[in-house]
C-alpha cells in the first residue's frame, strides 16, 4: 500500500483516443505535493505519510502550523492530508510527488466534498414521487406524506428520508481510470466526473478493489529538484564546441 496524492479540481474537458473516440475527463492539478511528516509504529502506533499541497499565506497560518511546516522545511500548505502506507513505502520528509505517480490505464479512488445544494425537498433529495395532483391533495403536492406510525411505536425513526440539507458530504468515487498524465504541468486526466466543485481539493489513491499494476512506480514517483539535476548533470566533454559570444539570442 503506497501513498496517495492531493489534487485540485480544475474542471472537465475531453480527450481523443487514437481510434478517434473521445472520452470526458476531469482535469486534476498536483500543486507541489510534499511530504511534511512521517508517522511510524514506534512513535505514533501506525505508519502513514502526511502530505501538503498548495500555498497558504503566512499571515493566515497559525503559530503551531508554522512550526510544523518549519520543522519539515517546507512552505505553508493550503491542504494537509494523511495516507496510510506500508512499512516499505515510507517517504522522506520534503520529498515532492510527481504526476507520473499514476500511469494511464490505472484505476484510482477519488475522495472529495460534493457540491452543496442547500435545503432540498424529498423529491429532489431522495427522488420521491410526491403526492397526487388531485383528489383531496392541496398545496402539498411535493411533500413526503406521512412519516410516523400508529400508537406502536409512535415515533419517527432516526435516518428517515425527509427534506433537509443536500450535498456538502464527503464522498468517494471508486474505480476511475487515469486516461493521461502531464508531468511537466503536474496534471492528471481522470475519466468521468469526480465529487466536488472547481477549485476544491481531492484525495486520489490506488483503487482498493482492483490490484495495482506492476508498472506503477513503488513506493512513489518523486519529482527531482532543479538544483539536484544541475549537480548530477554529466560534465561537458573537452572536445565540445563552446558557444560563441555572437551566437547568443538576440533581443
Amino acid at each position: 500500500m503506497r501513498t496517495g496524492v492531493i489534487a485540485k479540481k480544475m474542471g472537465m474537458t475531453r480527450i481523443f483516443r487514437d481510434d478517434g473516440r473521445h472520452v470526458p475527463v476531469t482535469v486534476l492539478a498536483l500543486e507541489n505535493n510534499q511530504v511534511i511528516a512521517v508517522k511510524t509504529d514506534e512513535t505514533d502506533g501506525y505508519t502513514a505519510v502526511q502530505l501538503g499541497a498548495g500555498v497558504k499565506k503566512a499571515k493566515n497560518t497559525s503559530k503551531p502550523e508554522r512550526g510544523h511546516f518549519g520543522k519539515a522545511e517546507v512552505e505553508p500548505k493550503a491542504k494537509v492530508a494523511e495516507f496510510r502506507v506500508a512499512d516499505d513505502a515510507v517517504l522522506e520528509t520534503g520529498a515532492t510527488i510527481s504526476a507520473d505517480h499514476f500511469i494511464p490505464g490505472q484505476l484510482v479512488d477519488v475522495t472529495g466534498i460534493t457540491q452543496g445544494k442547500g435545503f432540498a425537498g424529498v423529491m429532489k433529495r431522495w427522488n420521491f414521487g410526491g403526492l397526487r395532483a388531485t383528489h383531496g391533495v392541496s398545496v402539498s403536492h411535493r411533500s413526503h406524506g406521512s412519516t410516523g406510525q400508529r400508537q406502536d411505536p409512535g415515533k419517527v425513526f432516526k435516518g428517515k428520508k425527509m427534506a433537509g440539507h443536500m450535498g456538502a458530504k464527503q464522498r468517494t468515487q471508486q474505480n476511475l481510470e487515469i486516461v493521461s498524465t502531464d508531468v511537466e504541468r503536474g496534471l492528471l486526466f481522470v475519466m468521468g466526473s469526480v465529487p466536488g466543485s472547481k477549485g476544491g481539493w481531492l484525495l486520489i489513491k490506488d483503487a482498493v478493489k482492483v490490484p495495482r499494476k506492476a508498472e506503477v512506480p513503488y513506493p512513489a514517483s518523486l519529482r527531482v529538484v532543479a538544483n539536484d539535476v544541475a549537480n548530477d548533470a554529466a560534465p561537458v566533454e573537452a572536445d565540445a564546441a563552446p558557444v560563441a559570444a555572437d551566437e547568443t539570442t538576440e533581443s
